[in-house]
């Protein structure tokens, strides 16, 4: 159940807002049919396993991968390629792994061999490591201007949710040293928010970028926890506690007050 409702909330409402801050000719009808996709992907979650549930997800699954298809032509039409816009083509193109894994996991089918608990949570991932985290560190990297630790959170975010990637097939240590990655960029978002975007923003605006930076202070140690006890067999939280307390901070506090406030700053013109 929890972890339906963050992969619900990723697919309804995170997702949408991001879309909304990204820029680009392509993503105009992605925008019109998303939710329609989302809505199907959804239900899918509420059905027993099989060829049905399989077969209502695919739609979403579709229009994640034409949202990663903007990628390449995104990258086309960029001269240099700045750490922001590094962070950009990562969220545009995460939500199709996420995408596949749930059509995976709702037929029953082991793809690539993994859980279908495991798939399950690599939906949710790949929406907030993935989408969320990846726009979100753009956005500041963007706002930030040449701050180096904005950029370094722009291209440490990515790399990071990459290695976790190749460490699901690789090894909990591989695993791990993503984990530490992509934490060490989460942080790093999280400061520059607080220290940059945040000053000067409206109350509402203000507390949104907030609660979104100081979330991933507890969120991401949860993370680094886990990864750590997988690869060195020591004590940490079970799966059903992860998803509970990280999986909850980061959809809740971290991603959905994060787009928020980012698109408040937008309709403000900032």
């Amino acid at each position: 159940m929890v972890v339906n409702a963050v992969v619900l909330t990723g697919m309804l409402v995170v997702i949408p807002l991001g879309l909304g801050l990204i820029d680009g000719p392509g993503l105009a009808v992605i925008r019109r049919w998303w939710l329609i996709a989302a809505v199907a992907g959804a239900l899918s979650l509420w059905l027993p396993r099989g060829a049905l549930a399989a077969a209502i997800a695919a739609p979403y699954a579709l229009i994640t991968v034409a949202l990663a298809a903007q990628a390449p032509r995104r990258l086309a039409a960029r001269r240099s390629l700045a750490p922001a816009e590094v962070a950009v083509l990562t969220a545009l193109v995460t939500p199709a792994i996420a995408g596949t894994a749930l059509v995976a996991e709702r037929f029953g089918y082991r793809l690539f061999g993994f859980p279908l608990k495991i798939l399950a949570l690599t939906v949710a991932h790949f929406h907030y490591a993935g989408f969320a985290a990846a726009l979100i560190a753009g956005l500041v990297s963007h706002a930030a201007g040449d701050r180096r630790a904005a950029r370094v959170a722009a291209l440490s975010v990515p790399a990071g949710t990459l290695i976790v990637l190749v460490g699901y097939f690789t090894g909990d240590w591989v695993e791990l040293a993503g984990a530490a990655v992509l934490t060490a960029g989460m942080w790093l978002v999280g400061w520059t928010t607080w220290r940059e975007v945040r000053t000067g923003t409206d109350r509402t605006t203000g507390v949104l970028l907030g609660a979104s930076a100081l979330v991933l202070v507890a969120t991401m140690v949860l993370a680094l926890d886990w990864a750590l006890g997988e690869a060195a067999g020591a004590p940490h939280l079970s799966l059903t506690w992860m998803a509970a307390t990280h999986g909850v901070g980061n959809a809740f506090g971290f991603a959905l007050c994060g787009m928020l406030a980012w698109r408040r700053l937008r309709e403000n013109g900032l």
